[in-house]
């Protein structure tokens, strides 16, 4: 396993079928117009991601005490806010999200710095986008859902299972003191951690490797988030949670349809709870090997 200073993991991008949904936009949801695409997926890579250009990387936030990117300090926050804020309504808030902390890191992380240039005028679409080798940048909606499930506490500790872009971990950041992520590609590792620095996202770190078994030499951690589906919960992330820690994972079966379950830690042992049904491809590396 090896490190990237900066931080990132594969990235899953993926559709949620969300219940209240009706009309063209159900259909578009169902029958793939929001393809769920995630690490390991085989198609033919979209443009690559462009690293942080050398005017990002000059232009640093300033840390606040928890470590964490202060509030409004994001290179390219100042931009497209209408569209941010209109995404975290539209998309967010009226879905159910309700959590004040996740809808504003939503409303102040810059999306499209994590998107390609040739995707810039749907950077703050309803939907996921390509990244690059086969990956994607994932539905804000979903992203939102994810953090919010996770109940990072204040000053907590987050271990990410795939971050592609880093636009997830760089989100979670906003809510935590300390954000690790885990990626299987080392091109989007590399990639990743450079633009979280040059974004000033100070307090996330990444590694290369499987995140199947964790990183059991940084927990336990508060909150563990997966963004790719094994077909059960591996248990070395069960045994990383700390005390009163959740695992937000989607579990189930390849190419077919998963639930997005969260697992909490209990003095009396795991508590399972069914959020969603979603749709992403299979983890990758060891999951597939058991």
């Amino acid at each position: 396993m090896t490190e990237s200073r900066g931080n990132s993991a594969r990235s899953a991008g993926r559709s949620a079928f969300w219940p209240a949904w009706t009309g063209a936009r159900a259909l578009a949801a169902l029958f793939g117009t929001w393809a769920a695409l995630a690490p390991g997926c085989t198609r033919r890579a979209a443009e690559p991601l462009p690293p942080a250009s050398a005017p990002e990387a000059a232009e640093q936030a300033v840390p606040s005490s928890s470590g964490a990117a202060a509030p409004g300090a994001i290179p390219g926050s100042e931009e497209r806010v209408e569209e941010r804020a209109a995404m975290v309504e539209e998309q967010i808030r009226r879905r159910g999200v309700s959590d004040e902390a996740v809808l504003r890191a939503m409303g102040e992380v810059p999306r499209h710095r994590f998107v390609p240039a040739s995707l810039q005028r749907a950077a703050y679409d309803d939907g996921p986008l390509p990244i690059g080798l086969g990956q994607t940048i994932s539905q804000p909606y979903i992203v939102a859902l994810m953090t919010e499930a996770a109940r990072i506490p204040p000053g907590g500790k987050v271990l990410e299972v795939g971050t592609g872009s880093g636009y997830g971990a760089a989100v979670a950041s906003r809510l935590a003191r300390e954000v690790i992520s885990i990626e299987i590609i080392p091109e989007l590792a590399e990639a990743a951690a450079a633009r979280l620095r040059a974004l000033g996202f100070d307090n996330v770190r990444v590694l290369t490797g499987d995140g199947y078994r964790g990183v059991p030499a940084e927990a336990p951690f508060d909150a563990i988030i997966v963004t790719a589906a094994p077909d059960h919960v591996p248990e070395p992330l069960k045994e990383q949670l700390a005390p009163g820690g959740r695992l937000v994972i989607p579990v189930g079966p390849e190419g077919g349809v998963q639930e997005l379950l969260v697992l909490t830690k209990t003095e009396h042992g795991l508590r399972e709870e069914k959020l969603i049904p979603v749709r992403f491809v299979p983890m990758t590396g060891e999951a597939q090997r058991r």
